[in-house]
């Protein structure tokens, strides 16, 4: 069994794999994600992105931030081999939208906004609004988990090195 530390180090940089197909996604087939959220609308880059190069000489790290921000340059990093470090997403379900940053090496939500659950009238509706800002907070942590998933899957198969990556790399050179 491997020491957790051996384990992290060795395999940390499966968040930052995540979160550069999943900005890969993001831009150009979220449609497999309705297969968990029948509700679904989309799913988008949000007002920051965080890319890292890690070479021999240290590591080089790029912010994109801002509403208007473009991303041509988190692309002309991922075309230098920068992987997406940190993503700020924003997830649209039904009529509800929730914002979040996500982190590559742990896979931590942070910033989370969910919709407004509405000021309870009386102490008999506290409860539901609790209920309903857990249900919020739920939708978000189901939909990484999912993707998460679908992604090791895809990871771990033939499909990764034959469909994926070279598509990836089509993405980073068209752009």
């Amino acid at each position: 069994m491997l020491d957790v530390a051996v384990a992290y180090n060795r395999y940390k940089f499966l968040g930052d794999e995540f979160l550069t197909w999943l900005w890969f996604c993001i831009e150009n087939d979220q449609t497999f994600i309705r297969n968990w959220d029948s509700d679904f609308v989309s799913l988008e880059v949000g007002n920051r992105i965080v890319l890292e190069n890690r070479t021999r000489e240290g590591v080089e790290r790029i912010t994109i931030k801002g509403d208007i921000a473009g991303l041509d340059e988190g692309i002309l990093a991922l075309s230098k081999g920068a992987m997406v470090n940190e993503l700020n997403m924003v997830y649209k379900t039904g009529e509800n939208e929730s914002k979040f940053t996500i982190k590559g090496e742990s896979l931590n939500i942070s910033s989370l906004s969910t919709p407004h659950t509405g000021t309870p009238e009386s102490p008999e509706d506290v409860e539901g609004c609790v209920i309903e800002k857990a249900y919020h907070y739920d939708l978000v942590i189901t939909l990484i988990h999912n993707l998460y998933n679908h992604f090791i899957k895809l990871r771990i198969s033939n499909d990764w090195n034959n469909k994926v990556l070279p598509a990836l790399k089509k993405w980073v050179k068209s752009a």
